[in-house]
């Protein structure tokens, strides 16, 4: 049997082991938006309610029929036509949000979507970026450019979604009622989590892949080789021709990693150490901090909503304590007596991660 044989039959048998609890999680978060929304409810009873949730389901089924990045975002564009008559994605990068694809402004205008500079800097656009929140208003609120070029909806009404990743505005969907009137908002909220939560999916499977086939994946425990929610850019391969820099960010160097582990663990390499590892001992501090990392990407990843509240209420670490520990073992075990150890990049991951570099969040009980 060939390598890639031997790689395909164990990335098979750990992502059966897995994906039914990311497809649980997925589940999860869309009845939790549900939850919020009770205009949704059963108890609306019309038949445009069964139609919409009908449709709803049509698009979330048609989303998790993507098996790559490309497929999803137009699975994603596709989806918003029941809810929405014209809507286009754009690409956040640095700052600024960059035209993907559009549908529904005419076989024309559709193409010019693509590499058009959205103002993001106030309206509708700079709430849903900075809230990280849908954002519906008038469409004097929205890129002037952008209206006199594809044109007003009749009703003056649009709506800005942000799409999430890793807890960032990865995206931004535009949507209005173009020649109609009106949109559903919560619906298109819905779509648009819908495909935020299958991009991960679909990245865990990619990185799982990756870790089966490379030193990673060679780990004695199944959970360490498939849990490797690590975020892939899907939008990596935009580089719309006006923008100067579409560089992927790479991983942090050794150096500045032991400064943040320091603030986390009060221990770190000092810098004369550093300029004297070996490429050996170099390459296991990068292993330990990727490592570290992919084990609170999978607890964040099952507990966005205990994360969520621990953040507002300060125990993180409370809530999360049992998981947290299964992967500080995990970790320990993998590079507790490695040259790695003088570094606690767990601890470091945990504060930048789950406390958004806040360790107060974590909570009194956090050991560090």
């Amino acid at each position: 049997m060939g390598i890639e044989q031997i790689v395909e039959q164990v990335v098979s048998q750990v992502l059966e082991s897995h994906v039914p609890k990311l497809r649980q999680a997925l589940v999860q978060r869309v009845l939790d938006e549900l939850a919020t929304h009770p205009e949704l409810a059963p108890s609306q009873s019309s038949q445009a309610s069964g139609s919409n949730a009908a449709s709803l389901l049509k698009a979330i089924s048609h989303i998790h029929e993507g098996s790559n990045q490309k497929e999803i975002l137009r699975a994603l564009l596709d989806g918003t036509t029941d809810f929405s008559s014209r809507s286009a994605l754009f690409v956040v990068k640095a700052g600024a949000a960059v035209g993907w694809q559009g549908q529904g402004f005419g076989d024309d205008k559709n193409g010019e979507i693509k590499d058009f500079s959205f103002d993001v800097s106030s309206g509708l656009c700079a709430h849903a970026m900075r809230e990280r929140t849908p954002a519906a208003g008038e469409t004097s609120e929205v890129d002037a450019n952008f209206i006199a070029n594809f044109g007003a909806p009749a009703d003056n009404e649009s709506v800005v979604l942000p799409l999430l990743l890793k807890d960032k505005v990865a995206a931004l969907v535009y949507a209005d009622g173009g020649a109609n009137t009106g949109v559903d908002k919560v619906a298109l909220e819905l779509v648009v989590a819908a495909t935020s939560a299958w991009l991960e999916v679909v990245s865990l499977r990619k990185q799982a892949i990756k870790e089966t086939a490379g030193d990673e994946g060679r780990d004695s425990s199944p959970v360490a080789q498939a849990a490797s929610p690590a975020y892939s850019d899907p939008f990596a391969g935009h580089a719309p021709t006006h923008t100067a820099s579409q560089a992927v960010a790479e991983p942090i160097p050794v150096e500045a990693a032991s400064a943040a582990a320091a603030g986390a663990s009060g221990s770190s390499v000092s810098v004369g150490a550093q300029e004297q590892l070996s490429p050996e001992d170099a390459d296991t501090h990068r292993k330990a901090q990727r490592f570290a990392r992919l084990l609170i990407d999978e607890i964040k990843l099952y507990n966005q909503a205990k994360v969520t509240e621990g953040r507002k209420h300060k125990d993180i670490y409370d809530r999360l304590k049992p998981d947290i520990e299964k992967s500080r073992s995990m970790y320990t075990k993998r590079y507790g007596k490695t040259a790695a150890a003088d570094v606690d990049y767990f601890s470091a991951e945990l504060v930048r991660s789950l406390a958004e570099d806040d360790s107060s969040l974590m909570g009194a009980n956090f050991q560090r």
